[in-house]
C-alpha cells in the first residue's frame, strides 16, 4: 500500500500575502510505473483562492514533476499560484491510492528569500535583519507589523503580509529591521475584545489606550523603547547611519510608526504610518507630533471608519502651525482596483473595506514616489 509520508510547500510573499506555488510529496510504496502515470488530471484543489477575499480560484494544479532525491520519491505538484492562508483540500489518486490532504498536513513551508533575513533576539526583542554587505555606516528601515503577526516565533513578521522582504529587494544596500510585536499571550480576536470592553475600538476615545501597557500585545512603549535602544547601539558601532533612520509599519504598525516617534523622537530622519491605527493612544501622538517629517497614507476608505476623520483632524492642527513636513495621502478607488483591491465582482460593503484596508500594498510598491520620499530625507546632526 502506497503512502505520503511528508508534504512541504514552496511560497513567496507576494502582495496578498503567501502566496503557494508547489507542494512536494515524499511518497514510498509506489512503483515508479504509478508514479509516472500521474497527471494533473489525477488531482484538484478546492479554495484555492487567489484574490483577497476569497472569491476567485487559481487554474490548481498546472503540471507534475516525479524526482527521486536519495532513494526517496518525490511528487511535486506544481500550481498556479494562490494565496496560502485559505483553508484549501487537495485530492487526487495515485495508482489506486485515494490521496487527500489540507493545509493542516503541511509540515513545512519553504519560503522564499528569508534566508536574507538574520534571526536575533535581544533585550526581550525578537527581531530580523537583513544586513547589507558594507564597510561604512548604512541606513536602516525599521519595519512594524500589523496586529495579525504578533507573537513569538520571530518569522511572522515577514510571513504574514508584503512587508520587510519586500523592503529589502528595494534596498538591499540598507538595514532592514522588522521586530516582532509581542502577543501578549492572546490572540488578535482575544486582544480586540479587550478593546470593545474598554471602549468602541472604531472610535477615539481619550484614556483608552489599547496597545500602550507593557506586556500587553502590539506596539508597547516599554518594547518599542527596547527597539530603538538596539537601534541606537547599531549607531554607536558603526553599523547604521545616524542621520538616516526611518521607519515604516501599517494597521496596527502605523500606529506603532506614532508611537516609535513619540518614543524616540530624536532618532527617525522620516516615517510614513500606513492606514495607522487611531485610538486615544496613536490620535494623541499624531496630535502632538515631534518634528519629524511624516507621511500618512490610507485607502479612502476601510474598516476603520473614523479613521480618516481623526487623521485629517491632527493634520489640520498641525498644518495651521506651520508644520509643511506633514503629508497626507488617500489613495482612490481607481489607483486601488489596480492592485485588484475592490475589484472582484459582488463583494459586500464589509469586504470592500477589509481589502481597502490592504493599501500597505500601494505604498510598498511605491505609489505617488512615498518610499523614494522616505529614503530622501537626512536628520540634522
Amino acid at each position: 500500500m502506497g503512502t505520503i509520508k511528508e508534504i512541504k510547500a514552496s511560497a513567496h510573499i507576494g502582495d496578498y500575502g503567501q502566496i503557494v506555488e508547489s507542494f512536494q510529496l515524499t511518497v514510498e510504496g509506489f512503483t515508479e510505473d504509478q508514479l509516472k502515470a500521474i497527471s494533473t488530471n489525477d488531482f484538484t484543489i478546492e479554495k484555492n483562492f487567489k484574490d483577497l477575499t476569497g472569491k476567485i480560484l487559481s487554474k490548481g494544479i498546472v503540471s507534475v514533476d516525479i524526482d527521486k532525491i536519495y532513494n526517496e520519491m518525490k511528487v511535486e505538484l506544481i500550481l498556479d499560484p494562490f494565496v496560502y492562508r485559505y483553508d484549501f483540500v487537495v485530492k487526487g489518486k495515485i495508482g489506486t491510492e485515494d490521496i487527500l490532504f489540507t493545509k493542516n498536513e503541511i509540515k513545512e513551508v519553504e519560503i522564499k528569500d528569508l534566508d536574507q533575513f538574520n534571526p536575533y533576539t535581544e533585550n526581550g526583542v525578537n527581531y530580523r535583519l537583513h544586513e547589507p554587505e558594507a564597510i561604512d555606516a548604512r541606513p536602516l528601515v525599521l519595519f512594524l507589523h500589523g496586529g495579525g503577526e504578533c507573537g513569538e516565533d520571530n518569522i511572522t513578521q515577514l510571513t504574514g503580509t508584503l512587508g520587510a522582504l519586500r523592503l529589502a529587494k528595494r534596498w538591499s544596500d540598507m538595514y532592514i529591521m522588522a521586530p516582532q510585536a509581542p502577543s501578549g499571550n492572546m490572540d488578535m480576536y482575544e486582544m480586540f475584545e479587550i478593546m470593545k470592553q474598554r471602549g468602541n475600538p472604531f472610535t477615539v476615545d481619550m484614556g483608552i489606550t489599547p496597545f500602550s501597557l507593557k506586556g500587553e500585545r502590539g506596539w508597547n512603549r516599554d518594547y518599542l523603547g527596547k527597539v530603538t535602544s538596539i537601534i541606537r547601539k547599531m549607531i554607536a558601532e558603526g553599523k547604521v547611519d545616524e542621520k538616516r533612520v526611518y521607519v515604516i509599519g501599517m494597521s496596527m504598525g502605523g500606529g506603532g510608526v506614532l508611537n516609535a516617534v513619540s518614543v524616540a523622537p530624536s532618532l527617525f530622519a522620516a516615517a510614513v504610518p500606513i492606514c495607522p491605527s487611531m485610538n486615544g493612544e496613536s490620535f494623541a501622538e499624531l496630535l502632538h507630533l515631534p518634528r519629524v517629517p511624516v507621511w500618512i497614507v490610507s485607502a479612502y476608505i476601510d474598516h476603520q471608519p473614523g479613521r480618516h476623520a481623526y487623521i485629517l483632524e491632527a493634520c489640520n492642527k498641525l498644518w495651521q502651525e506651520g508644520r509643511n513636513d506633514i503629508k497626507y495621502t488617500l489613495y482612490n478607488p481607481e489607483e486601488l482596483k489596480a492592485y485588484g483591491i475592490g475589484s472582484t465582482e459582488g463583494i459586500s460593503t464589509k469586504e470592500l473595506y477589509e481589502e481597502n484596508h490592504n493599501s500597505w500594498i500601494l505604498a510598498l510598491h511605491n505609489e505617488q514616489g512615498i518610499l523614494d520620499w522616505m529614503i530622501s530625507h537626512e536628520k540634522a546632526k
